[in-house]
């Protein structure tokens, strides 16, 4: 067999060194960007504050993670984003996420290729209901909205994303990244 056609699994890559950064996709270990850059630790830590606090304040029944916080989609795919937004609390385990999120974010890093098309798929396919992806080199947030009402959305940094996944709450969840930093 060559190595092309190894499928690895969830116990394959718990097995992995500790420290290691990869992620395991339909099988495929993925190794990951080295350690995030300044601009997109501020980005992801600002973002996570502002989820938080408006979760708080509302009383919310969701809880937001930031990487790294595995999330176990099957069998043989075990993904880290930089932000996870799970509202069903049956799917927090102590040690991940089992199944899909409600939101994803992701901080295009080096990787956008994995974001854009693997990572879309992916999150479209298990269920997420909502995916971002905030490119700070472009200074852009594409927003996906999965299910029913699929639409794709672009807008950057200054102006006011809405969430959709908060979109009938009494006070709608509203993000303005230029705001944030």
């Amino acid at each position: 067999m060559q190595a092309k056609d190894i499928k690895y699994t969830i116990e394959d890559f718990y097995a992995l060194p500790e420290g290691t950064r990869a992620e395991l996709i339909d099988g495929v270990i993925y190794d990951m960007a080295p350690s995030p850059s300044t601009e997109h630790q501020e980005i992801s830590g600002e973002l996570f504050v502002a989820i938080h606090s408006y979760i708080a304040k509302n009383k919310g029944q969701c809880k937001v993670f930031s990487a790294p916080y595995d999330i176990q989609l099957s069998d043989n795919t075990v993904v880290i984003p930089d932000i996870s937004v799970i509202c069903d609390r049956n799917k927090i385990t102590n040690k991940r996420c089992v199944g899909a999120p409600d939101w994803i974010i992701e901080i295009v890093s080096t990787n956008a290729v994995s974001d854009y098309i693997i990572k879309l798929h992916l999150y479209q396919s298990y269920g997420v209901r909502e995916y971002w992806i905030v490119d700070p080199k472009n200074q852009s947030v594409t927003v996906y909205h999965f299910g029913e009402d699929f639409n794709t959305e672009k807008y950057n940094f200054s102006e006011t994303i809405p969430v959709w996944i908060y979109k009938d709450n009494p006070t709608p969840l509203e993000i303005n990244i230029s705001e944030l930093l």
